[in-house]
């Protein structure tokens, strides 16, 4: 027995003692392969899964490297059945591998022949394979790529990918060395995509993945496509590359429903691919409309069904998904993973933070309470409106009112989900809103009056949620939220995590009704920022309201 600060678990469970002087270094030994389940104060509770332990292995990862972490941190003696199970679980990634054959073209392939029988026998590979080659070798049809990847990957057979890319239309672009350099972490990212051929890259939000994402351009030199969140976020990474890049404003087109542009370099919103007309999804040929060397997914954790099923089809194409964390609210981590690729590069927030390109950050849970009235109306509402009632309770009015007051000197985002609400506190505050009902050129002049410091609180919906460039922003306080989203929680204290010039820290408040499902929902939500080393300070808002010390 050592005095790590692990204890292993033979349920696959790990538990992390938080204030052990090792505690920081084991956590990032098993970030590669272990997922955070609970982060409450002084335990931290991981576990790892064959998703987790496949990742590990895609990104070079082996076996021994896992058994290693684990016996290096671990208080006590490790189960030796998990250490088994996890050599065979990751010695099941590759077993199979999809192939160019230079006389059958694409093939599947395995170096265990009872495993390729097997998933032979699978109705969901049947359709998908063709002839027989030999006893370890199938022909499979260029189209099916994804969709074998995808099943083999449910079947518990993930297949390793080395049947290589096609070059696209070559599009000379190059990053512009007079206006920045590239930093370590955004260098390394790059590097791991392109080395590996396809896969995720995930940095904090405020870390430049744009950036990320302009070097694979250049080191491609080919023309891409870019799928965005909307038509702000297009904008802005048009802008970015026009000033990161070589291209011009010729060279860049802007998909969306505003505007129909295929050029060399083209960007497109999730919305518009999603679009139905006539049960059909007539923008997805997008994808076929030229010969695409790259295809970049900004935050890719947010990636719609359709986009998922037509990337099954372009598996040939170098596909780069961007992201603050690869958290799928809807458990399609495995389709991220099959489809798009395994995670290249992760960065911990607090390292970036460490390096000072990220700001630190200040993160406060505010809690208030229902009044009599409305706690009696919320226990005799049906469980669907629980929520909204916890969500939107006047009393937080008062508090986001003092909050913005306790803050003069800096530019404040206050985030909702509930329209009613958000124009309730728009008017409070007597700031402007903005909602998925603002049109594109409001929305824009909205958050360039907020960037030159002409408005200083601003009220926002979802829609700032992801990939809007809010450098200013000092303060965020969230007054409601999608329920438990854990992504959406760290995309709101990204839009502070821009480093400010004085070094001062971000402010990321959030205010939770007790005794609710506003407060469960802010429990889960806060799981991967813990993860991250953020903790959490809880303030009673009577406090804050009638004596509490400044915040600020």
């Amino acid at each position: 027995m050592t005095d790590g600060p692990l204890i292993v678990q033979s349920d696959k469970t790990l538990l992390l003692e938080i204030d052990h002087d090792l505690s920081a270094d084991c956590r990032h030994a098993i970030a590669p392969f272990a997922e955070l389940e609970r982060a409450p104060e002084h335990i931290h509770t991981y576990r790892i899964t064959p998703l987790g332990l496949w990742n590990a292995r895609a990104a070079g990862h082996d076996a021994e490297f896992v058994v290693d972490a684990l016996l290096k941190y671990s208080r006590y003696p490790v189960p030796h059945a998990l250490l088994v199970d996890i050599a065979e679980t990751m010695a099941r990634y590759g077993r199979l591998r999809l192939l160019m054959h230079p006389t059958h073209g694409l093939v599947l392939e395995s170096s265990d022949q009872s495993v390729l029988e097997e998933v032979l026998r699978s109705k969901k590979i049947a359709p998908l394979v063709g002839k027989r080659i030999d006893e370890d070798t199938v022909a499979v049809h260029p189209s099916e790529r994804g969709n074998v990847k995808q099943v083999l990957l449910k079947l518990g057979w993930p297949a390793e990918d080395l049947a290589g890319y096609v070059d696209g239309e070559a599009h000379p672009i190059a990053l512009a060395d007079d206006s920045f350099e590239l930093r370590p972490y955004q260098r390394e990212a790059a590097e791991g995509f392109w080395h590996g051929g396809s896969g995720v890259v995930v940095l904090p939000c405020g870390a430049g993945k744009t950036i990320v994402g302009a070097a694979a351009m250049a080191t491609a030199k080919a023309t891409t496509l870019i799928l965005v969140t909307n038509t702000v976020s297009a904008r802005q990474w048009k802008a970015e590359l026009l000033k990161r890049t070589t291209l011009t404003e010729e060279e860049i087109g802007e998909y969306s429903g505003a505007r129909k542009e295929i050029r060399p370099v083209t960007i497109a919103t999730y919305q518009v691919m999603t679009t139905r007309r006539q049960g059909t999804y007539a923008h997805l040929e997008l994808f076929d409309a030229r010969d695409w060397g790259l295809i970049i997914y900004d935050e890719v954790h947010l990636l719609p069904a359709p986009v998922f099923r037509f990337t099954a089809d372009i598996q040939a194409r170098r596909r780069l998904g961007l992201t603050a964390t690869l958290v799928r609210e809807d458990g399609m981590e495995g389709e991220v993973f099959s489809l798009i690729g395994p995670k290249r590069y992760d960065a911990p927030w607090k390292d970036i933070e460490a390096q000072g390109y990220i700001a630190p950050a200040d993160c406060v849970e505010v809690r208030v309470t229902l009044p009599d009235n409305e706690r009696m109306a919320y226990s005799m509402a049906e469980p669907e409106e629980r929520y909204r009632m916890a969500a939107t309770t006047n009393f937080k009015n008062r508090v986001v009112e003092k909050l913005v007051a306790q803050h003069p000197d800096d530019h404040v985002l206050v985030i909702g989900q509930y329209l009613d609400q958000l124009d309730e506190l728009s008017e409070h505050l007597q700031a402007p809103v903005i909602t998925g009902q603002t049109p594109v050129k409001e929305r824009e002049r909205l958050f360039q009056s907020f960037r030159e410091g002409k408005t200083r609180v601003l009220v926002v919906s979802k829609v700032a949620n992801f990939s809007v460039d809010l450098p200013e922003a000092g303060v965020a306080i969230q007054v409601s939220g999608t329920f438990g989203s854990r992504q959406e929680e760290a995309q709101r204290l990204g839009r502070v995590l821009r480093p400010k010039g004085d070094k001062r820290s971000a402010h990321f408040y959030t205010i939770v009704t007790r005794d609710t499902v506003d407060a469960d929902f802010a429990a889960h939500r806060q799981r991967f920022l813990a993860e991250q080393g953020y903790a959490y300070r809880i303030v009673d808002a009577d406090e804050l309201l009638y004596g509490q010390p400044d915040l600020g």
